[in-house]
């Protein structure tokens, strides 16, 4: 009883655990909530239970979005990411997280003067899976933008994740982040 309450209670993690062991040719994990709407060419869906998942990095990105940025793996992505494996093995999945960056107008006032930063409203959530069967023309990689939970269904916004994914080193599985200690 106690294990199939423990797969009640983290089934993605099961899920991830059980596809490095027996990976499945046709699925994966973020396309696993079936009622979700996937995104287009790749059909990934916000995978369940993502914002639980543990932190790999932040960043700010200064150029045209001027967001703060926060990436999270499931369980498979982490264990690439603690022990510098690369490729990532199928079953990995990466969360990034995208808001506003604002000054803080409470902190900036106990400061006097702005130098404190927050994420405010949210912009988007980005997800990639690996699949190197499934998404083979893309270094192995499917990608979803959801805005408020749902996907955003332009191709242009699909077709530009990996043409910026492709320009880095394939040595590093064309992955942006690196794992913050």
């Amino acid at each position: 009883m106690r294990v199939r309450s423990e797969v009640v209670r983290y089934p993605l993690l099961v899920a991830a655990t059980l596809s490095v062991f027996f990976p499945l040719e046709s699925t994966t994990v973020a396309a696993a909530n079936e009622d979700a709407v996937g995104s287009p060419i790749f059909g990934v869906t916000l995978p369940p239970g993502y914002r639980e998942w543990p932190f790999v990095s932040i960043a700010h990105e200064a150029g045209d979005n001027n967001d703060i940025r926060v990436v999270l793996g499931n369980e498979v992505a982490m264990t690439a990411f603690r022990n510098g494996v690369r490729p990532f093995p199928d079953g990995s999945i990466i969360v990034r997280l995208a808001y506003v960056y604002e000054p803080s107008a409470q902190n900036n006032a106990a400061f006097g003067r702005e130098q404190s930063f927050v994420a405010g409203k949210p912009t988007n959530v980005q997800v990639e899976v690996k699949d190197s069967k499934r998404y083979a023309s893309t270094g192995g990689w499917g990608y979803g933008q959801f805005e408020e939970g749902k996907v955003n269904t332009s191709l242009k916004v699909i077709n530009s994740c990996f043409a910026c994914h492709q320009k880095l080193p394939a040595k590093e599985d064309f992955i942006f982040t690196r794992f913050s200690r």
